[in-house]
């Protein structure tokens, strides 16, 4: 997000991040990187996939971005389903496991990681 910043195709980057308040960490890391602002939904509780999704789903309510960018996978359960759940919540398309994201106007380019 912040290198589509650099390039000029993003005007904003809001770093989201939930959990616990250790988690201010990686958006003081993320607001150091470039980011323009952070927002922190604080819990102690463990919260699951769909929880997340749901939670960012009105986050994306709110701010109206013009392209959601999501980690591959969270640390604590691995499973990679928050970016496709909240991809279907917000009626959203998607692109997965993007090494490269190119934007073009309103087109948005995924250069896709498979292996091999």
């Amino acid at each position: 997000a912040v290198r589509l910043k650099e390039k000029g195709v993003a005007t904003e980057v809001i770093a989201v991040s939930v959990g616990p308040k250790a988690a201010q960490e990686q958006l003081r890391t993320a607001l150091a990187l470039g980011a323009d602002r952070a927002i922190h939904i604080e819990t102690n509780e463990r919260v699951e996939s769909l929880a997340v999704a749901k939670l960012l789903a009105k986050v994306v309510e709110q701010e109206q971005p013009g392209l959601v960018i999501l980690g591959k996978q969270a640390i604590d359960t691995d499973n990679n389903q928050t970016g496709q759940m909240l991809a279907a919540l917000t009626g959203l398309p998607q692109g997965t496991f993007a090494s490269e994201v190119a934007v073009d106007g309103d087109s948005v380019n995924v250069t896709r990681e498979i292996d091999g």
